[in-house]
């Protein structure tokens, strides 16, 4: 599905808190956030229970960064005028919808979801045999469908989460049918391009391989990162000369260079005439242009608490209208509207 669609629409997207925000969140997440709160009306969330769901042995991981991640997404741009912004714990009807949803949803259905199996081979050292973790994709269901959302912003990889919450949507309108429009919209997913940043070795960009650069880390540690970046093998020496897509730094310049200095450093490269402190200085000015600007908004917004509190605290309040309308309704068509 395109985002250029042009009838504003309801958007629904959240993050777990389990670590720091780094370029590659901001590349890959982020600024696709910025786009769709120009167009559409957009709920983002702090996914804190989805966090439990892989780290409910260490909760404090998710209390120290929350606050860090929600100063990144206000220091980006994203705009509580523009987005409702809120913790998905501070909406419990979250948890009412999920727990719901539970009782008619085949096991089957949450068994085939190919990011279960895989994140169980991957993530070993945890014990996810846990009704929370085979769960956590009806949990997600929960999140979407409770705002009502046309679209959720995902990768290739999501796209089966949406799918089966578009299963979820049209089992629950077809078991409780209400006279009228059917409760639920079947949320489409909202293809969004991937990061093509690798991390500073050329593997993926993840904190576990300790090969990120952080939205909050100061600019000393990121220029002594990339100063230290691996550089193709074979440059040994100042005069040796080298093959620029053997070299994870020309990655980076993929992205953050003009072509005009592209084929400048890359023929420098090939014929030993700049060295690799060079090329990576070109790609240090470029970083800093971006990043500067992010981590000047970062330590203003961080400085004043109370305004951070009160936006989340605005957010929250949002959600929960929203969240309560829903919850109404699901009551009604599950004939539970007898509460005294």
């Amino acid at each position: 599905m395109s985002h250029s669609t042009n009838k504003p629409l309801r958007v629904l997207s959240g993050m777990r808190p389990t670590g720091r925000l780094h370029l590659g969140h901001y590349k890959g997440v982020l600024q696709n956030w910025l786009q769709l709160q120009e167009q559409h009306q957009c709920f983002f969330f702090a996914a804190d229970w989805h966090a439990l769901t892989t780290d409910y042995a260490n909760p404090a991981i998710v209390k120290q960064t929350i606050w860090d991640m929600l100063i990144d997404w206000l220091a980006v741009g994203i705009d509580p005028e523009k987005s409702v912004i809120f913790i998905q714990s501070a909406v419990p009807e979250h948890a009412e919808l999920h727990l719901l949803f539970s009782f008619m949803t085949p096991l089957s259905w949450l068994e085939r979801v190919p990011t279960y199996k895989d994140q169980i081979s991957e993530l070993r050292e945890k014990d996810l045999g846990t009704y929370g973790f085979l769960g956590y994709p009806l949990l997600q269901s929960a999140d979407i469908l409770m705002y009502l959302a046309d679209a959720v912003p995902v990768g290739e990889d999501q796209v089966p989460h949406v799918e089966l919450t578009r299963e979820i949507a049209r089992r629950f309108n077809h078991l409780y049918r209400e006279p009228g429009q059917p409760l639920f919209p079947e949320p489409q997913p909202l293809l969004m391009p991937a990061s093509k940043l690798p991390g500073l070795d050329g593997r993926k960009m993840s904190k576990s391989y300790g090969n990120t650069i952080e939205l909050a880390e100061t600019w000393k540690v990121t220029e002594k990162k990339i100063k230290t970046m691996p550089t193709d093998p074979a440059r040994i020496r100042r005069t040796d000369a080298g093959t620029p897509e053997l070299c994870p730094v020309w990655d980076y310049h993929k992205i953050y260079s003009s072509e005009e200095e592209r084929k400048e450093l890359d023929q420098g490269c090939r014929n030993a005439g700049i060295g690799c402190l060079d090329c990576k200085k070109v790609l240090l000015q470029h970083i800093e242009e971006e990043l500067q600007p992010i981590r000047d908004r970062r330590v203003a917004i961080a400085a004043r608490e109370d305004d951070l509190r009160d936006i989340i605290r605005k957010g929250n309040e949002q959600a929960r209208l929203q969240a309560g309308r829903t919850m109404e309704k699901v009551r009604k068509a599950l004939q539970m509207g007898y509460r005294v």
